[in-house]
């Protein structure tokens, strides 16, 4: 479908800095402009005439077409990213938009694609992963901004440190952080979950045990206390260490001396103690199932890490960062995270923290052949028409009060507007206002 010579739009597809070629009904090249020439490497001379996948070979060739996707569904598709191989070889990535040729009669005699050098903007995001990273942690948000600022004092001092987050927060991290920035970095770090081993077994990890102890104890072993010494102890979920090992640490905290499992003379260790929990200590405390005394002895010291919703800006970072690991590894020539499913990965709410970020884009990487991760990568319930289970389950409690979530749903994903709301939910205004109005008024 050649645009004549006298046309005005041939002169305007031409000046546009975006690549710009449409096909025929049989995936023939019958345009091609001067930015695609420049950003392809290939003349219009050898692309016009040309099956579309022989001159760009791009990731979506291989069945997934972006413009047989716009003929299949009837939709445009704006702003999708792929990568292309040039002409001398080399992989590009872009931003592809796409939609139907159609004559006067409305048939289908084909398609045009745009697609605009993404290279810069891939350029910008490694740089700024790089600039935005302390230590191992990736980000620039304001309240990780304002831990970096004081995490150096903190770590010269020798106090003892309580890590407070949710879970998957990166608070091992943090603490690896403080230890690497300390006076003991050349020290050991020895890390122990309080929450995963039964207390018996807890307590002959912790502090070790003298031979003779219990049956099997033939010899002496140490325990991380010991390991640690000189250097720094992470004591993870110390929220679950059972009240017996409660007293010990405490013991510890106060003297630096403790006792080994059957021993009978304490043994001192120079150790600096850094402790996380994802729960409520002064909860738990005025429960009484932790110590009032050693929670008063663990924070002295208190970092507050800021879950990722809380962190919309370092989404991206913390992307690239991951897939740069992936791609370190594995090698699968990924490029990246196209623009739809980046605004799919940007709208999750991520009850799991930085820990589930990591698993969907590994679980995505697994899936992905190579070039950009695109949706149908993502984990089944991040798929459009899923429910997002970052937030409450949606089918809990009363019929009621599933309807009730329902309207307020309906009319925030309307931006207020409630007219909107009950044309999505098919009910009348004065329905939605019932459902709106909280239990036990407007009566």
């Amino acid at each position: 479908m050649s645009f004549p010579k006298n046309l005005p739009l041939e002169d305007v597809f031409a000046s546009i800095a975006d690549g710009l070629f449409t096909v025929d009904a049989d995936w023939n090249v019958t345009y091609f402009n001067e930015a695609a020439e420049r950003i392809t490497g290939i003349p219009e001379t050898e692309a016009v005439g040309r099956k579309c996948w022989d001159v760009f070979r791009s990731s979506l060739c291989d069945g997934n077409c972006a413009i047989s996707a716009c003929m299949d569904s009837g939709k445009p598709i704006v702003n999708k990213s792929i990568f292309i191989v040039r002409s001398d070889g080399t992989t590009l990535p872009v931003s592809i938009s796409a939609s139907t040729l159609r004559d006067g009669d409305g048939n289908m005699v084909g398609g045009v694609e745009t697609f605009r050098d993404l290279t810069e903007i891939h350029a910008t995001r490694r740089q700024a992963k790089d600039i935005y990273r302390f230590e191992n942690i990736v980000g620039r948000s304001p309240g990780l901004e304002k831990i970096f600022a004081i995490l150096p004092r903190i770590s010269d001092s020798e106090a003892t440190t309580l890590l407070l987050g949710e879970s998957g927060t990166g608070k091992e991290l943090f603490a690896r952080a403080i230890h690497n920035l300390s006076p003991r970095k050349n020290g050991p770090f020895i890390a122990v979950n309080c929450g995963a081993l039964p207390e018996t077994l807890l307590e002959s990890e912790l502090f070790g045990y003298k031979a003779g102890a219990f049956t099997d104890a033939r010899k002496d072993k140490p325990g991380r206390f010991q390991l640690a010494n000189s250097g720094t102890i992470f004591l993870d979920e110390i929220g679950d260490m059972p009240g017996k090992l409660q007293v010990k640490l405490l013991r510890f905290l106060q003297d630096k001396m403790y006792e080994p499992l059957g021993g009978v003379e304490p043994v001192k260790a120079d150790v600096r103690v850094v402790a996380a929990t994802n729960r409520n200590l002064e909860r738990a405390v005025a429960e009484g199932s932790f110590r009032q005394d050693l929670f008063y002895r663990l924070n002295v010291v208190t970092l507050t890490l800021p879950p990722l919703s809380a962190r919309q800006e370092d989404l991206p970072l913390l992307i690239s960062h991951f897939l740069a690991e992936f791609e370190a590894s594995q090698g699968k020539g990924i490029l990246g995270v196209s623009e739809d499913a980046l605004q799919v990965l940007m709208h999750h709410g991520y009850p799991g923290n930085v820990r589930e970020l990591e698993n969907i884009l590994e679980y995505a990487f697994i899936l992905c052949t190579g070039g950009f991760i695109q949706v149908e990568h993502l984990p089944e319930y991040l798929q459009p028409g899923q429910p997002d289970r970052s937030g409450p389950d949606p089918l809990r409690g009363t019929m009621d009060d599933i309807k009730r979530r329902a309207a307020r749903q309906a009319v925030k994903r309307n931006n207020g507007k409630k007219m909107a709301a009950c044309r999505e939910l098919s009910i009348t205004k004065d329905t939605l206002r019932r459902l709106l109005t909280p239990p036990g008024k407007g009566k």
